[in-house]
């Protein structure tokens, strides 16, 4: 190897470079004499022709001649710029050399190319930048399994193979148990020690060609390929049985894992990836209610698919209905247990549907509440609810309030308004909150509480005996109401159980100086009963069920008779 610009050559070996000039048509390829120094430990032999150097290249060897071949074509006297990279390997022991090569080529007479020149440098350290960044950009930095993009991206192609060669496999969501508590107990570090160690053992038991991904913080997505139901069992039990067998350990200490597996049968069961993983993920909440550490497998559901059906029917009625102000309120009366005189109306929601016919809240507010339009039900129940008291001086209403409604924000901004709008509608207005509240936002509700007392307002726990609210909960809450629920009212002629139950808490109210409602009373025997045990309210069959009524009707209501 010769060169005619010592100086220049001096200069590319400072640099780490080595120029070349390559003649096509004879094969032959000149160096500057440094050129051992970017190539070291290859037998100059090897270099010298372009044959024999494109046995050293990976992954195509091909790479030279065609890079210039697709170039753009060479003008007459002008050279056309290329540029590759390409590695270099002289034994499968080395390292790969990533190699830069800039240049550009001649056209012979016939217009193709007949000689190429430029320069070749070590480029190691930026393609190792590269693919670190390529890594990053597929992988989780945690675990280092593919992130969730190329998991899906995975997912779309198993369910694409399998359909078209008619194989089967699975789609399994993997969910650290109780993540949060970890995290509450030892913090997210050690948390995130637990996650990477369930990585590592979901990854020694896997089988060739399967996928694994981090799907979301607690969650491992894995792809099964040609994986049958019976399969799928053997496999779930093999990560089950990895992850809970030994503690993991972590600079905390050791930490007990289990997870929970929910899984699904694709391209049977799912035939595209959003079904995969929404009916993957709604078999993992199944397994983990059944009980932690467990396993489930998605399976056509008739009676679930038709509920789904109503939902989404009715879901679009109530957006209908509030839109069309179709929304409307009945109204149950609660007297005095001893002068069976009115005391207030509880409000209980309507829907007119297209048809004419009436759904009750039973149809609409489970439903509403599991697809997040309860906030919206809710808002509009007051403002009917205000108007009313607004239009009747001597009414007084309870309104029912779902657990959302109590921590919006814009409920409160409503309610605040329309309270300075229509003075004096607070006094007449009771909030019935359901127990199951009191029983997990204690302190929350204390605040919701005590800035609807200051408006005036009293406030009632609906369905009492039906969760676990202690009375001393009651008295801090500042509760003025308590509302016995009917599942144990509506027997006490019948069950000694349900007697002492309600005596009890009637009993225990009084002494509090909490007043009592008793729902669901069916019968005059029943409501004697309460009478005498100090029940200062009832309500239900027996004294009238909820009915519609304009507006001026309610004020102008005629006490009920008292018992004889």
């Amino acid at each position: 190897m010769t060169s005619a610009l010592p100086k220049t050559s001096s200069i590319l070996a400072s640099l780490g470079q080595a120029a070349f000039i390559w003649d096509i048509a004879t094969d032959a390829i000149t160096w500057t004499e440094h050129a051992g120094a970017v190539f070291s430990d290859i037998p100059p032999g090897l270099l010298a022709t372009g044959a024999q150097f494109s046995k050293l290249i990976e992954p195509t060897r091909t790479i030279r001649s065609e890079a210039l071949a697709s170039s753009p074509p060479a003008q007459s006297g002008k050279a056309a710029p290329y540029r590759i990279e390409y590695g270099v390997r002289t034994s499968t022991s080395e390292p790969l050399l990533w190699i830069e090569e800039t240049g550009c080529w001649f056209a012979g007479p016939n217009g193709r190319p007949a000689r190429a020149q430029g320069i070749v440098r070590v480029n190691n350290e930026r393609h190792a930048r590269e693919e670190q960044l390529l890594k990053l950009s597929r992988h989780d930095p945690l675990t280092g399994e593919l992130n969730r993009t190329y998991l899906v991206a995975s997912l779309a192609e198993a369910i694409e193979e399998a359909a078209r060669f008619r194989t089967s496999c699975a789609f399994m969501l993997i969910g650290i148990d109780h993540l949060a508590r970890i995290n509450d107990a030892f913090g997210f570090d050690v948390a995130d020690a637990v996650i990477s160690e369930i990585g590592k053992r979901i990854r020694t038991r896997l089988r060739g060609g399967d996928i694994l991904g981090r799907f979301s913080g607690n969650k491992f997505g894995l792809i099964l390929k040609n994986c049958s139901v019976d399969d799928m069992h053997v496999a779930a039990e093999r990560f089950l049985t990895g992850i809970r067998h030994e503690v993991v350990p972590t600079e905390s200490g050791p930490v007990s894992v289990t997870a929970s597996i929910g899984a699904i049968t694709v391209p049977r069961h799912a035939r595209n990836i959003g079904e995969a993983i929404n009916r993957a993920h709604e078999t993992l909440d199944l397994a983990k209610r059944r009980r932690s550490g467990s396993f489930a497998v998605w399976r056509p559901n008739i009676e679930r698919d038709a509920q789904r059906r109503v939902n989404i029917r009715v879901t679009d009625e109530i957006v209908t209905a509030l839109n069309e102000r179709r929304i409307a309120m009945a109204f149950e009366p609660v007297v005095e247990a001893n002068s069976r005189k009115l005391a207030f109306h509880e409000c209980l929601i309507r829907m007119e549907q297209d048809d004419g016919q009436i759904l009750l809240a039973p149809d609409i507010v489970p439903v509403a509440e599991r697809l997040g339009l309860i906030r919206l039900v809710d808002h509009r129940v007051l403002e009917l609810v205000v108007e009313q008291l607004a239009a009747s001086p001597n009414v007084q209403l309870s309104l029912n309030i779902s657990p959302e409604t109590t921590m919006d924000p814009e409920w409160w901004a409503s309610i605040e308004s329309l309270m300075r709008a229509h003075g004096g509608i607070a006094e007449r207005l009771i909030i019935e909150i359901t127990e199951t509240i009191a029983i997990h936002d204690l302190d929350d509700l204390r605040r919701f509480v005590t800035r609807l007392k200051n408006f005036g307002s009293r406030i009632a726990i609906d369905d009492f005996g039906a969760g676990y609210t202690s009375f001393r909960n009651l008295r801090k809450l500042g509760v003025d109401i308590v509302k016995i629920d009917g599942a144990f009212v509506q027997n006490i002629a019948r069950s000694a159980d349900d007697r002492a139950f309600v005596q009890t808490l009637i009993d225990l109210a009084r002494r509090l100086q909490i007043k009592t409602v008793a729902e669901w009373v069916q019968d005059e025997h029943a409501a004697i009963m309460l009478r005498d045990w100090g029940c200062d309210y009832i309500q239900g069959r027996l004294i009238g069920l909820a009915s519609s009524k304009r507006q001026w009707d309610i004020a102008a209501e005629m006490a009920l008779p008292a018992a004889s």
